[in-house]
């Protein structure tokens, strides 16, 4: 994996610790429907556009992340990656 990728992989596993003490304290436990514009904002709040090396919006993130956790749902379970590897190599070489 590249540095981008690494640095982007521990962005969306600290975004995940946020979002998840976020749905148990906010939520009340219940499953956020929108985690993805939640993620996406989350992350261009706290530097993903440097690390891609271009601005990026919480829209544009948001579907991004949706479509790219859809192929990682259907990818072979065999994988080594986990879902933070997966989307992180893929933001880095897509968007």
């Amino acid at each position: 994996m590249t540095d981008d990728a690494e640095d982007i992989r521990a962005l969306l596993v600290e975004a995940s610790e946020a979002h998840d003490t976020y749905e148990k304290a906010e939520l009340d436990g219940v499953y956020d429907q929108d985690w993805a514009q939640w993620y996406a904002t989350y992350a261009i709040e706290h530097g993903l556009s440097d690390l891609l090396g271009h601005a990026v919006t919480v829209p544009q993130l948001a579907g991004f992340l949706a479509e790219t956790n859809l192929d990682y749902q259907r990818v072979d379970r065999e994988s080594d990656s986990d879902w933070a590897t997966y989307t992180s190599r893929r933001l880095a070489s897509e968007l």
